[in-house]
C-alpha cells in the first residue's frame, strides 16, 4: 500500500473509532464555511433534527411521517415553560425534551402495533391530532400567530458573557447540546441495545425468535428519537424566539426524510449532511425562484435514483472499496 493509501486508512480509521470527535471537530469550524450564520445554525438544528429521526429510520428500520410532532411539541414546551411558566431557558429546554419524550411514548404506544406503511400512515394522523391540539390551544401557544417572547438574557459563566443576539455566541452554545446528543447516540448505537436495533431492522421475525422483545425495542427507540427530535424543537425556539405553528406541519416531517435520505440513512454523519445540502439547496435558490421545492425536488430525485446511499453513505462506501483494494 502507497504512503498515501496508509495515510487514508488511518484517517479513515480514526473517524470511524472517534466519530463524535470527527464531527464536532467539524463542526466547531462549519460557521467559518458557511455564507453568515444563521444559516450553520439552522443546519445545525435540522442536522439534530435528522439524527433524531435517522435513529428509528435508518437504524430500526421504521418510516414515520410524524416526527413533525416531537420539533414542535419540544419548541412550544420550551416556549411556554420560559413565556407562561417563568423558568429559566436551560430548564425549560429540558421540559421540552421531557414533554416530546411524553408523546413519544403515547404516540410509539399506538403506531407500533402497525407495520410497514400502516405504521407511517398512523405516526402522520396522530402527528396531524397534535397540531390540531397545539392550534386549538391558542391561550397558550399563540393559535396560527405562533407563540412570542421566547427571550434567552445574557449567560455569564466562568467569566464569559454570552448573548444570543450574537449568532456566534448562539451557535456554539447550541453545539454543546448538540455535542451531548450526538455523544449519546454514538454510546447507544456501539452497545449491545444498538446490536439489537439493527437485528430488528434487518429480519424482525428473527430478532423476535432470538428472544428480543421486539415490541419494547420499538417503543423505546420511538420514544429515544421523539426525545432527540424535541431537543432540535427546543433549540430552534430559543434561535426564532418564537414558536409558529408551522413547527408543527407535516411538511417538516418529509424535509426529514428527505434529509436523512440526501445523507444517507443508516450513517452517523449522513443527517448533517442531507441537512447541509437541503438548507443551503433552499437558501440559495429562493433568491433566484419562489418554486425552489421543485428544483429541491430534482435534486433529491436524482440522488435517490444515481447515489440510493446517500452523499456520504456513497462516499464511506467507496472509500471502504478503496482501502480494500
Amino acid at each position: 500500500m502507497s504512503a498515501n493509501g496508509a495515510a487514508l486508512r488511518r484517517g479513515f480509521e480514526f473517524v470511524r473509532r472517534h466519530r463524535v470527535a470527527a464531527v464536532l471537530l467539524f463542526l466547531l469550524v462549519f460557521p467559518l464555511l458557511m455564507p453568515y450564520e444563521a444559516l450553520a445554525i439552522n443546519i445545525l438544528i435540522f442536522g439534530l433534527f435528522a439524527v433524531g429521526f435517522n435513529l428509528l429510520f435508518g437504524y430500526t428500520g421504521l418510516l414515520s411521517f410524524g416526527h413533525a410532532a416531537f420539533l414542535g411539541v419540544g419548541s412550544y414546551l420550551t416556549g411556554i415553560a420560559m413565556v407562561h411558566g417563568g423558568l429559566p431557558w436551560w430548564l425549560a429546554l429540558a421540559v421540552g425534551v421531557a414533554a416530546a419524550a411524553l408523546v413519544g411514548v403515547l404516540m410509539g404506544y399506538l403506531a407500533i402495533r402497525t407495520r410497514g406503511i400502516y405504521f407511517s400512515m398512523v405516526t402522520l394522523a396522530l402527528a396531524q391530532i397534535v397540531y390540531y391540539a397545539f392550534y386549538k390551544a391558542d391561550r397558550w401557544t399563540g393559535g396560527e400567530n405562533g407563540l412570542r417572547g421566547i427571550d434567552v438574557p445574557v449567560i455569564e459563566f466562568a467569566g464569559w458573557r454570552l448573548d444570543f443576539i450574537d449568532p456566534t455566541h448562539k451557535y456554539y452554545v447550541m453545539l454543546v447540546f448538540v455535542g451531548a446528543a450526538l455523544w449519546f447516540v454514538s454510546r447507544l448505537l456501539a452497545s449491545p441495545f444498538g446490536a439489537v436495533i439493527e437485528a430488528v431492522r434487518e429480519n424482525e421475525a428473527r430478532a423476535a425468535a432470538c428472544g428480543y422483545n421486539v415490541a419494547r425495542t420499538k417503543l423505546l427507540v420511538f420514544v429515544l428519537s421523539a426525545a432527540i427530535c424535541g431537543l432540535a424543537g427546543g433549540l430552534r425556539a430559543l434561535h426564532l424566539s418564537v414558536v409558529p405553528i408551522e413547527s408543527l406541519h407535516y411538511l417538516l416531517s418529509g424535509q426529514a426524510v428527505m434529509m436523512c435520505l440526501l445523507g444517507g440513512m443508516g450513517t452517523f454523519f449522513g443527517p448533517f449532511v442531507g441537512a447541509a445540502v437541503f438548507l443551503t439547496l433552499e437558501d440559495v435558490v429562493t433568491t433566484i425562484t419562489r418554486h425552489w421545492m421543485a428544483v429541491v425536488g430534482g435534486v433529491f430525485m436524482f440522488f435517490v435514483l444515481f447515489f440510493p446511499a446517500g452523499i456520504w453513505g456513497t462516499l464511506v462506501q467507496r472509500m471502504q472499496r478503496a482501502l480494500r483494494t
